[in-house]
């Protein structure tokens, strides 16, 4: 495993990006440059479990591991989904363990939004790709909400 980290300035408040970032309308639209159809299953409660999926019914099983709302989330990743079943190959336990962080940090209505997220090498470069795509339509969806 190796951290990648991502950081996007935006001019919104936190607590809109917040919203933007796991609100079911919003989730699988930012999400979309991962896969289209992407959308995540869950209580949205700190210790909870959720499901991030594709339409395809995969994708991975983790824990809300820590929640602090507009300022935190944290995942604690379990192991791959495969059409919403979790796996017990070599794969699904590279990934137990492994961490995905949000952090946004608030100053004046302009936010810092910084991801870590612990990956395979495997998949190393398609997340440094499609993360920047993603976060772009943080960006976007947060800036028309709060009337930038």
């Amino acid at each position: 495993m190796k951290t990648i980290h991502f950081q996007k300035s935006i001019d919104a408040p936190a607590d809109i990006i917040w919203q933007i970032l796991w609100d079911p309308e919003t989730y699988p639209k930012w999400t979309a440059p991962f896969g289209e159809g992407s959308h995540a299953v869950s209580d949205w409660k700190e210790g909870s479990s959720i499901a991030f999926l594709g339409p395809d019914g995969g994708g991975m099983q983790s824990i809300i591991d820590r929640m602090e709302p507009n300022h935190l989330m944290r995942f604690r990743h379990l192991g791959v989904l495969k059409e919403g079943k979790p796996q017990e190959d070599e794969e699904s336990r590279e990934w137990t363990g492994a961490m995905e962080k949000y952090q946004l940090s608030e100053d004046n209505g302009n936010t810092m939004l910084d991801v870590a997220m612990d990956t395979t090498e495997q998949m190393s470069d398609f997340f440094s790709n499609k993360f920047p795509e993603a976060l772009e339509v943080v960006k976007q969806l947060a800036e028309e909400r709060s009337g930038l």
